[in-house]
Order: C-alpha cells, then sequence, then structure tokens
C-alpha cells in the first residue's frame, strides 16, 4: 500500500541519498519549483546526498548550464547523473556503429562530443539514413509533431537492420503547459516496427549503475547507502526504483496529475485506481515534491 506523505521531511530520516528527477520534479522546463528546492536543500542540511537523476539525452556538463538557467541552485543536490551520458558511454564502445544517423535537435551535438570516461573511445560519425550502420536518437527535431511521421524513415532502417539507440526513454515531458514528445516516443515507435531499440536511461539498469558511481563518488554516503528515488514517472522513475530495490516518492501532480486527480495531493480513490492499472507500486506518494 503506497502511503500518502505532506512533505519529504517526513521520510528523510529513512534515507542516506535520493535520486532525484528533475522534469516535473524539480523544475517545470522553464522555472523551477520552490518547494522542491528548499525540500532537498533541507534534505541535504540533514547530511543527506542528492544525485540528480534525469532522462535528460544532455551529457552532465550540458546539464548544470540548463539548471542554472531555471533557477535550480547549487545548493541543493551534489552530482548528476544523466541517461545522455549512459548512452554515450555506449555508443564509444560502438553499440551501434561508427556511423550513425542522427534524430535529434542542433543543440544536442554536445552527444557526440568525446567522452573521458573511456580510454579508447570510437570515432562516431553522423552520416546519413542511407550510410548509417545504427541510429543515435535523442528527441524529434520537432518535439511538438507526431512521432509518425518518422516512420517512412524507421521503414527503412529496419530493413537495413539498424540498432537504435535511445537516449531519453521518456514519452513525453510538459514544458510549462505545452506536452513534447521525447526520444522514447520514437524508440517505442521503431521498436513496434520490428526495429531493436537500445535504452540507457531510467526505468533501465544502466543508468542506475552510473548514479550508484556517481553517489560514491562524492564520498558523503555510506558503503551501503538506504536510497529513495522520486519522480513523476511511473513507468520510469517508480518502475526504475523497483527494479534496483529501492524505495520510490511519486510526484503524482507531474505526469498523472489528471489520473490521480492531483490538486495540493492526490486524491486517494484515484491515486489507488491508477497504481492498480499501471501495476506499479510507490513506497510513497505526494502531490508535488516540498
Amino acid at each position: 500500500m503506497t502511503r500518502i506523505i505532506s512533505s519529504l521531511a517526513e521520510v528523510t530520516d529513512q534515507y542516506d541519498a535520493a535520486y532525484v528527477d528533475l522534469w516535473g520534479c524539480v523544475h517545470n522546463g522553464i522555472i523551477a519549483h520552490q518547494d522542491a528546492v528548499e525540500a532537498l536543500r533541507a534534505f541535504r542540511a540533514a547530511g543527506k546526498v542528492v544525485v540528480l537523476v534525469t532522462n535528460s539525452p544532455r551529457p552532465r556538463a550540458n546539464v548544470e548550464p540548463q539548471l542554472r538557467e531555471f533557477q535550480v541552485p547549487e545548493d541543493c543536490w551534489d552530482t548528476i547523473a544523466t541517461s545522455g551520458d549512459s548512452a554515450r558511454s555506449a555508443m564509444f564502445q560502438g553499440a551501434v556503429g561508427q556511423k550513425v544517423w542522427f534524430v535529434g535537435q542542433p543543440h544536442e551535438a554536445a552527444f557526440f562530443e568525446p567522452l573521458n570516461l573511456l580510454d579508447q573511445p570510437l570515432n562516431v560519425q553522423t552520416v546519413p539514413l542511407e550510410e548509417a550502420e545504427g541510429i543515435v536518437c535523442c528527441g524529434p527535431e520537432n518535439p511538438e509533431a507526431d512521432p509518425a511521421e518518422y516512420r517512412a524513415q524507421f521503414l527503412y532502417a529496419k530493413q537495413k537492420g539498424l540498432k537504435l539507440l535511445c537516449a531519453n526513454p521518456d514519452i513525453v515531458v510538459d514544458r510549462g503547459e505545452t506536452r513534447e514528445w521525447c526520444a522514447g516516443a520514437l524508440a517505442a515507435l521503431y521498436t513496434e516496427m520490428g526495429g531493436e531499440s537500445l535504452y540507457f536511461g531510467k526505468p533501465h539498469p544502466p543508468i542506475y549503475d552510473l548514479a550508484a558511481r556517481r553517489l560514491m563518488a562524492t564520498g558523503l554516503a555510506p558503503a551501503n547507502p538506504r536510497i529513495l528515488a522520486i519522480g513523476d514517472g511511473i513507468r520510469t522513475d517508480i518502475l526504475g526504483a523497483l527494479g534496483d530495490d529501492i524505495d520510490s516518492l511519486f510526484i503524482t501532480g507531474g505526469l498523472a496529475a489528471k489520473e490521480t486527480k492531483t490538486t495540493h495531493q492526490p486524491d486517494e480513490n484515484a491515486l489507488n485506481a491508477f497504481i492498480e492499472n499501471e501495476k506499479i507500486t510507490p513506497t510513497y506518494a505526494i502531490g508535488q515534491l516540498r
């Protein structure tokens, strides 16, 4: 049974660290949620560690300036693990070949910058689809357009037997009041069409391995830390926490606000119905991180 709590402080003493989702939890793609910032500050003040675990296709170094742009202060987190870094590691080890067709926006070109974690990274080149050995997908070129627009290109890629590396398993995000498609929607379409998609963000294991390494690298956590995963994605944040065998706090006022009838807090009956339908049970739930 999921316990509805009124604040993170209610359960802080039970954990050493938190894996905290960004979009829909700490900010809305435009500006920080101030209550979430204060909650994380208090969590750290209690001697706990905050690892921002995000399905952003960006490298960690490119997420930090974005956080400043959204007014998420540096004193509310300790380190960052991105699905982009996890996917980049696989790409530079040859997961989808050396010549790749890139699906994404121009500002995501940093995905192809050299990765210092590897001794001998593959020299990956972006090429037209007709010359590609694989696909690297950071998201649709137009996030508001129907992913089905890629169907013809994906059919050709599937027939060539190309694998698709998905840098962000999220299906959608809400940028303010606007819902946008993510790389996960394209990967799901490619899989549905019979292609093979490779995932590296939540809820898949590689990003949790990266998050654990980043947590230990802070030097602030015990050898076997008690970890709480926090996020608004039932099939990413919460499912991933279950797979990693850690507790979770479901932010119901994000992607599932309508289904859980969340205003300040979720409606208990609506929340239980949503959980039953999804067959994924969080440890705790709260309307917004505070």
